[in-house]
């Protein structure tokens, strides 16, 4: 009778999933030990971050799930509020958006966490404050003729340069990387009174991925760095020749290195290989060693140094008159005009092209290996400037080949071509006999009175597009005349001769985000005996979703995670997982698993935004243990 009576209770007793240890309860019946972390939960204390940190706390005995809410405001109010997860079963959090650098007094942001059990609902654990800031100014590092260069600092997207023009008027642009060149100082006047001591300052800017939930800005920045003087040798003439390229690491003739960012290119000399010289210069890259298929193609500068900038090149004259002024005051931006390479080819700066078709992955709203829904959105980014990065290659075997050439404006002569059918009034496009005609030449169409004055704004085989409507009708065979053409601007020579005559170096592209310690994953979680661990070797086991994070990975603006059953050959179990912070809570069921990591670079071209995968790294989920907990 008394093991029929063990049994029944036995029965009668609710079975659950729990870790074997008592968790720890707050004062209040809250989670205790909220605090942020980068890498590991058993990081030192702290209250500033660079980047957007991940949270963990302690576990509350019989809790289900979690409730987490990040705000603005300590007493978290609902405008105040700018991400929640509502479905967490592991103490800890990953936040899948970037936060901006902002500051406060005595914090910037807050978070809180309460504990869901079967029939209750714990109070919110205590307010837990911190604020996101940069750690450091960008200070100058090595300078090249023509060229600036600053340490990289954390949590930056990209920087903002400040030129200090001596006439007493400035510019600032943008770049991704962390070199500039000096095109506006050196373009059309190369003498050291103009180009021989550059003023400049900079400031980190960190643009921010992810939807938030409230109105925190898109676009957060550090302060402007002290005022920095740079000062230029003076302009070395003779055969153009190749330094290198500089960004992140230095390559050279002597010593070809591979950069995560994409570096500046560094050239000397104005005379090209047939003996003419210039006081303009473009570069080109290819993925070849005889300079043939190129994959990019620089903006028209005057200076030693050139390093891509997003969002356009110099406005560059297209009148002698114009460009006589351009040698006494310093270029803006703008659209380059008509240049062409030596063999009369049209040439467009990679600068002007529109942004790249941002990657983003077919994720499918849930994890078919657990039926969760990752937290949080991921919105991918719109107007990041022109695609002005290069993808990864596989270093060493797989590297590009660079040049430089001058470059020179000229004058077309006059052209005279006819309609090869009639215009009516107010048609914008017009046929024509012959070719020649260029966006940007100034045309008439037929015969005073009854003569039309326009700008070619597009060629589209024997068909012109016009700037504006015609004003009279014209017949088959008016004459169409260019009477006087912009200057346009022309290469002095072939880059594939440049390069066969010797002028050619090569680099690599390489990344790869950090994801392992010295011998463990950066990997925190419930322990299968119920505590909030750190993974301290690469055999630790943990208990439910683990959070996992990885060190950055320069010009990453976001990451793809992906996990599988086996580490070769590697197959994703589910759709993949993109983050714009560096961690994120993986949904695995029991077993041994593998994931890895790689950045995506959104200044890349469409296609090849996805940067090198990371090494896969194990990690093991325990199995749930049961025991009885009560009887109803």
């Amino acid at each position: 009778m008394r093991a029929l009576r063990l049994a029944l209770a036995c029965l009668a007793a609710l079975l659950v999933a729990a870790p074997a240890a008592p968790a720890r309860a707050a004062g209040n019946g809250g989670p205790t030990g909220l605090h942020g972390f980068l890498l590991r939960a058993d990081e030192p204390r702290r209250d500033t971050f660079a980047r957007t940190p991940s949270f963990a706390w302690n576990p509350v005995a019989g809790a289900r799930r979690y409730e987490f809410q990040l705000s603005t405001s300590s007493l978290f109010r609902d405008s105040g509020i700018v991400y929640s997860d509502e479905a967490l079963t592991s103490p800890a959090a990953a936040v899948p958006i970037s936060l901006p650098w902002i500051t406060g007094s005595p914090y910037s942001l807050y978070a809180r966490v309460r504990a869901v059990r079967a029939k209750a609902v714990t109070p919110w654990s205590r307010p837990y404050g911190f604020t996101m800031r940069w750690p450091s100014l960008p200070v100058p590092l090595e300078s090249f003729p023509g060229l600036l260069r600053w340490t990289p600092v954390e949590g930056a997207t990209g920087y903002t340069v400040w030129y200090l023009f001596p006439d007493g008027t400035s510019k600032q642009f943008t770049v991704y990387t962390n070199v500039a060149d000096e095109r506006e100082w050196y373009t059309f006047h190369q003498s050291a009174t103009y180009a021989g001591q550059v003023k400049w300052r900079v400031r980190a800017v960190r643009r921010l991925y992810g939807e938030r939930a409230n109105g925190l800005p898109a676009v957060s920045y550090g302060p402007w760095s002290p005022v920095y003087t740079t000062q230029n040798p003076a302009f070395a003439s003779g055969p153009m020749a190749l330094g290198g390229t500089v960004s992140d690491a230095v390559s050279g003739p002597r010593a070809t290195a591979a950069h995560q960012l994409m570096p500046a290119f560094l050239f000397s000399g104005n005379r090209s290989v047939y003996g003419q010289t210039a006081e303009l210069y473009r570069v080109y890259v290819f993925t070849d060693r005889d300079c043939v298929n190129a994959v990019f193609r620089g903006a028209v500068v005057g200076g030693p140094a050139y390093a891509p900038r997003p969002f356009g090149p110099l406005a560059l004259p297209t009148t002698d008159s114009t460009i006589a002024a351009a040698r006494r005051t310093f270029l803006r931006d703008g659209k380059e005009p008509v240049t062409t390479t030596y063999d009369l080819e049209r040439v467009e700066t990679t600068e002007q092209q529109a942004s790249a078709a941002p990657y983003s992955p077919n994720a499918k709203s849930a994890d078919p290996t657990t039926g969760t829904t990752p937290a949080g959105t991921f919105t991918t980014p719109q107007n990041v400037g022109a695609p002005v990065d290069l993808w990864d290659t596989d270093w060493p075997r797989g590297r590009y080949w660079w040049t430089a050439v001058p470059v020179v404006p000229v004058s077309p002569d006059a052209l005279s071509l006819t309609l090869s059918g009639g215009a009516a009034v107010g048609a914008t496009a017009v046929a024509v006999s012959g070719s020649g005609l260029a966006a940007g030449d100034q045309v008439t169409i037929g015969v005073s009175p009854s003569q039309d004055r326009a700008t070619v704004v597009a060629v589209s085989g024997s068909t012109i597009q016009l700037s504006a409507p015609l004003a009279f009708a014209h017949g088959p065979g008016e004459a169409v005349v260019r009477a006087g053409a912009s200057v346009e601007y022309r290469d002095l020579e072939l880059a594939q001769e440049a390069c066969a005559a010797g002028r050619v170096l090569s680099f690599g592209k390489t990344s790869e985000p950090v994801v392992t310690a010295a011998s463990a994953p950066y990997a925190s979680g419930l322990s299968p005996k119920g505590r909030l661990v750190s993974a301290v070797s690469r055999s630790s086991s943990f208990y439910g979703a683990p959070l996992v994070a990885w060190a950055p990975a320069l010009g990453a603006s976001a990451y793809e995670v992906q996990w599988s059953r086996t580490r070769y050959p590697f197959r994703a179990a589910a759709a993949p997982v993109v983050t714009a912070s560096t961690a994120v809570t993986l949904p695995l069921r029991p077993g041994t698993w593998y994931y890895r990591v790689r950045g995506i670079n959104y200044s890349a071209p469409t296609g090849a935004q996805p940067m090198s995968w990371s090494d896969p790294v194990r990690i093991r989920i325990a199995r749930p243990t049961f025991r009885v907990v009560g009887e109803r």
